[in-house]
């Protein structure tokens, strides 16, 4: 098994994902401009998991370049309702209004993970997760907000599922690494196969 990845991405909670299954990482983060991509890649009319699976390979393949004898991990995750994407607030009046869009509705989410060498994917999965957020009032809304902070916030969309997230979710089905944006075990499943 490869015991030790570059992750090219500046997630903490990646990391601790992967550290927690025994695979070591180094963090070189991509520093794509994600927006960019999206919004490019929706004017073509890509889904969300073509989006998912296009941005974790961009990230992947440019630290891949650099570093062209060591196994890049990209991976991002992207919120589908109804199927339109939800992106990362930008801030806490965004973030209300997000979570209003998402009240009392079913939405998927979307984790897409790429491996890369010399440049190139060698190996891609995407795994999706599905979460019925409860019917809340504007009130219980904002008091979840106030419990959050600014870091969460910006780094775990408008949810940390690990955390207080949870709280909004009547249902959630699907891989609890996958919602936290790494679908681990096919990522060792893969990794156990390369010798």
């Amino acid at each position: 098994m490869v015991k030790e990845i570059i992750l090219a991405s500046k997630s903490g909670v990646r990391k601790k994902i992967l550290e927690a299954n025994n695979i070591k990482c180094k963090i070189e983060p991509s520093n794509v401009d994600e927006d960019s991509v999206r919004g490019s890649l929706l004017k073509e009319k890509a889904t969300p998991t073509i989006i998912s699976k296009n941005l974790a390979e961009l990230k992947a393949n440019k630290i891949s370049q650099k570093f062209t004898e060591e196994m890049v991990l990209g991976a991002d995750s992207v919120i589908d309702l109804e199927g339109e994407i939800i992106s990362k607030p930008h801030d806490r009046a965004e973030a209300l209004k997000i979570l209003k869009r998402m009240n009392g509705k079913t939405h998927q989410l979307i984790s897409s993970v790429c491996i890369s060498r010399g440049g190139s994917m060698i190996w891609n999965y995407t795994d999706k997760a599905s979460l019925t957020m409860k019917n809340m009032t504007f009130l219980e809304l904002e008091n979840y907000l106030k419990k959050i902070s600014d870091k969460d916030l910006y780094a775990y969309n408008v949810y940390q599922i690990e955390g207080e997230g949870r709280s909004l979710f009547s249902k959630i089905e699907g891989d609890e690494d996958t919602i936290m944006g790494l679908p681990v075990k096919k990522i060792k499943e893969y990794l156990n196969i390369i010798k």
